[in-house]
């Protein structure tokens, strides 16, 4: 928004300031909540710099000041948001936002946050709606059910694929075992050497017992 003044030189001088805050906050109770206020001034930031943010109770006109900013942080010291505010903003990046610590329902209402950084000290002023609610059984619901899909599906897939896969392997086994399948080179190179193995064995035991004959015919 640009403001023109003029002055008796027949000068004129253009102040532009301009602010922005979200119209609708939707926060949970005791679930900390940002207030989100920004603004944009064509002189630079000094020490003059104020931001003033005021709330407005439901179905009500009057207004209480719960955070003022000059250079310092000076949130509300009484009422119902006593200790409660904090400071979230950067004056150097036009960032005059705050926060609500601990909100309940009783802090639904309306918001305007106000910029002064003189000589620009005309703009509009932003309002913003906050909806505190309780946080509910289908909100917990959902999350659970979010965390479900991440975590225990995949896993699920895993152990699935896992039981395809042997449950195949299992069938060819037994595929081969009916159909009598060709021994591999490597598993008849096995048998062989275990009927090699045997043979030995038998032809030590006849050498054995020759011998033992041989001798008892000797005597």
């Amino acid at each position: 928004r640009f403001q023109v003044f003029y002055i008796s030189a027949g000068v004129c001088i253009v102040v532009s300031l301009e602010i922005k805050a979200d119209a609708h906050v939707r926060g949970y109770v005791g679930e900390k909540i940002k207030l989100k206020c920004t603004f944009r001034s064509t002189s630079s930031v000094t020490d003059k710099l104020t931001i003033d943010w005021t709330y407005r109770p439901p179905s009500s006109s009057r207004t209480e000041s719960i955070f003022h900013y000059q250079s310092f942080q000076y949130p509300t010291t009484a009422g119902t948001f006593r200790d409660r505010i904090s400071w979230v903003g950067d004056v150097y990046k036009g960032d005059a936002s705050i926060s609500i610590s601990d909100p309940t329902i009783r802090d639904n209402g309306t918001f305007s946050c106000a910029v002064k950084n003189p000589p620009d000290v005309h703009h509009n002023i932003p309002l913003t709606e906050l909806t505190v609610t309780e946080r509910g059984f289908g909100t917990m619901l959902s999350s659970v059910a979010l965390l479900s899909i991440l975590v225990f599906i995949p896993s699920a897939a895993v152990v699935v694929l896992l039981l395809v896969r042997m449950g195949r392997k299992s069938a060819g086994l037994k595929k081969r075992g009916k159909s009598g399948y060709k021994k591999s080179s490597i598993e008849v190179s096995d048998d062989t050497d275990q009927d090699e193995d045997g043979c030995m064995a038998r032809l030590c035991v006849r050498c054995a017992e020759c011998l033992d004959s041989d001798s008892e015919e000797i005597y």
